[in-house]
């Protein structure tokens, strides 16, 4: 993280730990203490992304670092995530086990308040031994809005690996001289002069491209461009929308129009096709001529491999797509684990393919459905105890390769999703103790992430709840939840 943006997040904590200290619930002081609070902070600047072995490492470099992050009312990001306090490698382990009727004595009177609606579902378990400490209709099946990434994560973590990476590459067909711009489904593709991610750029692969083809004597070709990786409607079945641009195989820069990476924003139609056309413009200031118009194709397996670019490790591209509730890279992470499973690469095969995922690593699926990647569809279906039991599994020192879905979610009053939140004094307790991902859609409101308690035992919770009469004061109630569940020792 640059020195500058280390200082701002410093600066921040050492501001934020004066009303952090003054926050009180009506039941109990704070188990954790402003100092606590800001050395958190101050470990997670010191730190970088998790390993494999889940262990952080400075990876700053493509951490996300802008404003942006608005799924739907989802907030502003203002940082990069910072990262997991030391103790998420070794959950709990020697920490008291939080009394289970104490803990329900905090949380029922929370739960119950009107503003959450009509149906509410909650869990929080134990991570380091998988008991449930707290129920309320832990199986009854909700909308969970973005809170399904956490299982798009789970899956694409799963079925590819945190390693894996994905391949913009280009290639020509000798007897025509036809030059095939070949989509692989990389959603963090670039065409941006600044690329503060380290995400593949076309402007790299134009480089490269351009280079290769005036080594063999070409300075002309015909460029079209295969999106075949990728079946089924472009479009999301709730339409037109600023949260998703069409789901194509080939984009660049999520076709946004706004020169914005996070957020809604306006979106191309067609974004495989500008993204061809924009290739079409770097190459021809890079003295390789075009021919024709630009079209649709499908390299044939004769065609020869001229250049690639690959995406940042699977493990920052999950981080990103759950700091930031990325809608576009959960489509397309639900897609690539279609593809890796053999299912159609369209937006039933992905739902099917993530479940299929899901069930391997024994996670409970009943009443579960997942119509997209993204949670925008409100077909998609999951319980309380499905979304802990994967935020368990990824805390298991078993599943290391999991382990970016923690790293990945936002940090209560800090970044992505959760930077606006936790302001009001009645939540602020939970300032950069709470790590969570949110869910918003039109009467869903959804919180679940991790906390360790005042008594420094690992929780993971999941809270979901339909009909709320406003979702501001929906997400006000869930954040007092988790700020209870993060300051109670409850013995």
């Amino acid at each position: 993280m640059p020195e500058s943006k280390a200082s701002q997040l410093l600066s921040r904590a050492s501001r934020l730990s004066t009303s952090v200290a003054k926050a009180r619930t009506g039941r109990f002081t704070l188990g954790a203490t402003a100092a606590g609070a800001a050395v958190a902070v101050i470990v997670a600047v010191a730190a970088g992304p998790w390993d494999s072995t889940g262990q952080r490492k400075a990876e700053a470099d493509r951490a996300a670092a802008s404003d942006g992050g608005r799924g739907t009312h989802h907030g502003h990001a203002r940082v990069a995530a910072p990262s997991a306090p030391p103790v998420l490698a070794a959950p709990g382990a020697s920490a008291p086990d939080p009394s289970t009727a104490a803990l329900a004595d905090v949380l029922d009177p929370l739960l119950n308040a009107p503003a959450l609606g009509r149906r509410r579902s909650a869990v929080v378990l134990d991570a380091a031994t998988g008991k449930r400490l707290f129920g309320k209709d832990a199986d009854d099946a909700h909308i969970p809005a973005s809170t399904t990434k956490l299982a798009t994560a789970t899956a694409a973590l799963t079925a590819l690996g945190p390693d894996h990476r994905l391949t913009t590459r280009t290639a020509l067909e000798k007897d025509s001289g036809e030059l095939v711009l070949i989509g692989g489904g990389d959603p963090t593709l670039t065409a941006r002069k600044t690329n503060p991610y380290g995400a593949a750029s076309l402007r790299t692969l134009a480089d490269e491209t351009a280079k290769r083809l005036k080594r063999d004597g070409t300075t002309s070709v015909t460029l079209t461009y295969d999106t075949s990786l990728y079946s089924g409607p472009l479009l999301h079945p709730i339409g037109p929308n600023e949260n998703l641009a069409p789901v194509s195989a080939l984009m660049a820069d999520e076709g946004r129009l706004d020169g914005s990476d996070s957020g809604p924003a306006s979106r191309q139609k067609d974004p495989a096709r500008e993204a061809a056309r924009k290739f079409a413009a770097l190459l021809h200031a890079r003295g390789i001529g075009t021919k024709g118009a630009i079209a649709p194709g499908k390299a044939s397996g004769r065609a020869e491999d001229v250049a690639k670019v690959t995406s940042p490790p699977l493990s920052a591209v999950v981080e990103r797509m759950l700091t930031h509730s990325d809608n576009d890279i959960a489509e397309a992470l639900a897609r690539q684990v279609a593809v890796a499973d053999h299912e159609r690469h369209d937006f039933d095969g992905a739902g099917r393919a993530v479940k299929k995922q899901l069930d391997k690593l024994g996670l409970p699926l009943t009443a579960t459905h997942f119509a997209d990647g993204s949670g925008l569809d409100r077909a998609d279906k999951v319980t309380a105890d499905l979304l802990t039991r994967i935020l368990a599994a990824a805390a298991s020192p078993e599943r290391p390769e999991l382990r970016p879905i923690l790293t990945g979610l936002p940090v209560a009053r800090f970044t992505g999703t959760l930077a606006h939140r936790y302001e009001d004094p009645a939540d602020a307790s939970g300032t950069g103790l709470v790590r969570a991902k949110t869910g918003t859609l039109t009467g869903v409101n959804t919180l679940a992430g991790t906390v360790v308690d005042a008594d420094g035992r690992l929780l993971v919770f999941a809270f979901l709840t339909e009909g709320a009469p406003g979702w501001h004061t929906a997400e006000a109630g869930l954040d007092r939840l988790a700020a209870a569940v993060a300051n109670c020792g409850c013995r």
